[in-house]
């Protein structure tokens, strides 16, 4: 079993910034891929950014230019870098990951493991 587990959350001002982190461990393998979602207040999960198995990285458009991802492979944690933030970057944070699917679809809410999520709380 592999576990996913979130942290670096907290409240900022607009414009500030905040690094994500996820901690994997059980038994992780690198054919993992990861990815970032976040779940606004009375919406659904979406992703918004990924790395894929072979180390491609992809963020959504509405972050881009803002948040970066990026992994550890060593330590087996995955980051968030999130600058200028705004407030409707509002929501509950999630790291996931699977063995089989690519896991840069936004719409991917099927993945195989999943964190508790880490709350963002930006305010205007």
């Amino acid at each position: 079993q592999v576990q996913l587990q979130e942290s670096g959350g907290g409240s900022v001002q607009a414009g500030g910034s905040l690094r994500l982190s996820c901690a994997a461990s059980g038994s992780w393998t690198m054919t993992y891929c990861m990815a970032w979602f976040l779940q606004a207040p009375g919406k659904g999960r979406e992703g918004v950014a990924a790395v894929e198995r072979d180390g491609t990285t992809t963020v959504v458009d509405s972050v881009k230019g803002r948040f970066t991802i990026s992994k550890d492979s060593a330590k087996n944690i995955l980051y968030l870098e999130m600058n200028r933030l705004k407030p409707e970057d509002t929501a509950t944070y999630y790291c996931a990951a699977d063995r089989h699917w690519r896991c840069g679809n936004p719409s991917a809410t099927y993945l195989e493991v999943w964190g508790q999520g880490t709350q963002v709380n930006v305010s205007s």
